[in-house]
């Protein structure tokens, strides 16, 4: 949700960090400066999922404070160079100069910043497709690569099993990406719908976790919340 308000409740609610969703929801750029503005002052680490491919799609959330940017379908080796290009200043990569905001979130001066924003800005690609699997080697091979995140719902839908990620055909293709990432240097992201299924993963090998989606979370609250109240009728 494009809330700064949402934002701040998860800053405080023990989470380590937030994916805010430029891909599929209203988060503009407007709204996304705001929510990273919102992390200031709290442990809560923002990253950014960015619309596609090209790389301008990073420049305004790095250049408000985003600590990483999350591509979406890295499924070849120049997809993975693209995401590291995009995120690191020459001569690593090819990230534009206007660091007017970054500095502010995390009590840097400008040049502070970029001198250790090529260190420490995460370039993270999704690994989202059937084809990745194939080819996830070249991917988490790339150098400058810190991590990937597996999308078991778009993996679904690119093996014609929409709405379907529990299907034991997607489970045994996030199972061969596991066995190619988890053994590599690359930190491997998943999402865990449960506390037994995050543990589960946590003990593979996992380094993050994505529990829950904000419109899911507060949906849930409420159901829950509800579920045990008896309306006369």
């Amino acid at each position: 949700m494009p809330s700064v308000q949402t934002v701040q409740v998860m800053a405080r609610s023990g989470l380590d960090w937030i994916l805010i969703d430029m891909e599929h929801s209203p988060i503009d750029a407007n709204a996304a400066h705001a929510m990273i503005a919102a992390t200031s002052g709290t442990p809560l680490i923002p990253l950014v999922r960015v619309p596609s491919t090209a790389a301008w799609h990073a420049k305004i959330p790095l250049d408000a404070g985003a600590m990483g940017i999350a591509f979406p379908a890295t499924t070849r080796r120049e997809d993975a160079e693209a995401v590291v290009r995009a995120v690191r200043y020459a001569p690593e990569g090819e990230r534009g100069w206007g660091p007017f905001y970054a500095p502010l979130r995390w009590g840097l001066s400008t040049r502070e910043y970029v001198d250790r924003a090529n260190d420490e800005i995460l370039a993270i690609g999704l690994v989202e497709h059937i084809d990745a699997v194939s080819s996830v080697s070249e991917v988490v091979a790339t150098p400058g690569l810190d991590m990937v995140i597996i999308g078991p719902g778009d993996l679904a839908t690119s093996m014609g099993l929409k709405g379907r990620s529990d299907d034991p055909r997607v489970l045994e293709a996030i199972r061969r990406l596991e066995s190619v990432i988890l053994p590599s240097r690359v930190a491997l992201c998943g999402v865990a719908h449960s506390a037994d299924q995050a543990n589960a993963m946590i003990a593979r090998g996992y380094k993050a976790l994505i529990v829950g989606f904000d419109t899911t979370l507060l949906q849930r609250g409420i159901a829950g919340a509800i579920s045990e109240i008896r309306v006369a009728g």
